[in-house]
């Protein structure tokens, strides 16, 4: 009876899922089976001056599904183009999901692995660095600094970064980047499916000028008293303080036997620290009853602020697209996702990233067992060729002196 009330709840929890998935919208979806090259349109930009990238479909040098295929930048000292088109939408009144996988199998030292949503209409041959866009997300990596993940978003023809750190993952495995920007102006970044950084549109971005500014009319009273601490009224110099030497002759010091007076001069006693000098008196401070604290200026309502209920959305959204440069190539780029229900992405991602990532660690951990055995062996056989050549030498040398010796 127990087991027969299990399977019916879970059922009911597989019915609700199904539910919640037939009733999400799944504007733009790309797990780059075959045919992608038909939807995506490789960009010209860069292409004149033969600095143009190129994509590979693969599903990477380790993997934990060789079906599971992405497109991966290619080669080194390029800069890569490409995007795709989906039927024009706006996110009012939705929530709107932006997510991708991304795995940098080159173990990236500088570049970036981020992707952009468009707006309106866009001349995808022509498409680059300078093209307009609404949103760019994903991770970042150069050197020591930057090791962040991307969330800009674009707003009245201006680009505004998020003003918290979000950290990435920096190595050579795949990782789900997920964005999430709900109709209430709050957002959500999530890594791996783990959410690392939320909070409000109206804080975290300047998208709008501040609700509140300093009244620079505003001036500091007269009587403000901002000294924290002062001197103690009671605390008085005690008498004779100042005649305190700072040091005395050392009591404990006596004339040499052999000291002569009229060669040596007048003998005097070495001095040493007074234990009694304490240094030049200062005068107590206790905590000012007056003090009222550093004046700032009062906060006053910016006349120059208008609130925007639709700050959140993105009214003319028709493009996915990667833009980079990248002086090490090998960015692998897959599985994604634009849609408004965030238990969807959950479940994508889970079925794909979450499904294989242990595999796929373990070709990892494999391929680098291969590559340290390999690199032994070619030390291994340079050591070997070198006492060769020293053996040899050797022997060349002795047959030259011979050589010498009978003419």
């Amino acid at each position: 009876m127990m087991a027969k009330r299990v399977d019916l709840v879970s059922s009911i929890f597989v019915l609700i899922f199904l539910f919640s998935i037939v009733s999400s919208e799944v504007f733009f979806e790309e797990r780059f089976d075959d045919g992608w090259e038909e939807r995506w349109v490789k960009s010209d930009w860069k292409k004149d001056e033969s600095m143009a990238g190129d994509w590979v479909h693969t599903s990477g040098k380790w993997n934990g599904d060789p079906n599971d295929k992405g497109i991966q930048t290619s080669p080194d000292h390029r800069f890569f183009a490409i995007s795709a088109q989906f039927p024009e939408f706006s996110n009012k009144d939705k929530t709107l999901v932006f997510q991708f996988s991304v795995k940098h199998e080159q173990k990236l030292d500088c570049g970036g692995g981020y992707m952009k949503l468009l707006s309106g209409e866009v001349d995808q041959k022509k498409f680059g660095g300078e093209t307009p866009y609404s949103i760019m997300f994903g991770p970042d990596i150069c050197g020591y600094s930057t090791k962040k993940v991307h969330a800009i978003l674009s707003h009245d023809g201006k680009n505004h970064l998020i003003k918290k750190d979000v950290p990435c993952e920096t190595d050579q495995l795949t990782h789900v980047y997920t964005f999430i920007i709900r109709p209430d102006a709050t957002y959500s970044i999530l890594v791996d499916n783990e959410e690392k950084q939320s909070g409000s549109l109206y804080t975290d971005w300047d998208l709008l000028p501040p609700k509140q500014i300093k009244d620079s009319g505003a001036k500091k009273p007269e009587d403000w008293d901002e000294v924290e601490y002062i001197p103690d009224p009671e605390d008085k110099k005690p008498e004779g303080y100042d005649d305190i030497p700072r040091e005395i002759p050392d009591p404990d010091a006596k004339k040499p036997e052999d000291w002569d007076d009229e060669e040596d001069g007048e003998w005097t006693a070495p001095t040493i620290p007074s234990p009694e000098y304490k240094g030049p008196w200062k005068q107590k401070k206790i905590k000012n009853p007056d003090y009222k604290g550093k004046w700032k200026a009062p906060m006053i309502d910016n006349p120059d602020f208008k609130d925007d209920p639709n700050l959140y959305v993105f009214p003319n959204l028709k493009y996915v697209a990667i833009e980079l440069w990248q002086v090490k190539s090998g960015t692998l780029f897959n599985n994604i996702l634009i849609c408004d229900d965030t238990e969807y992405a959950k479940h994508l991602a889970e079925e794909t990233w979450g499904k294989h990532k242990e595999a796929e660690k373990a070709a990892f951990d494999e391929t680098e067992k291969k590559k340290v055995k390999e690199e032994e062996a070619e030390k291994s056989d340079i050591e070997e060729s070198d006492d060769e050549k020293e053996s040899s030498g050797d022997d060349v040398e002795g047959d030259d002196t011979t050589t010498h010796d009978e003419l």
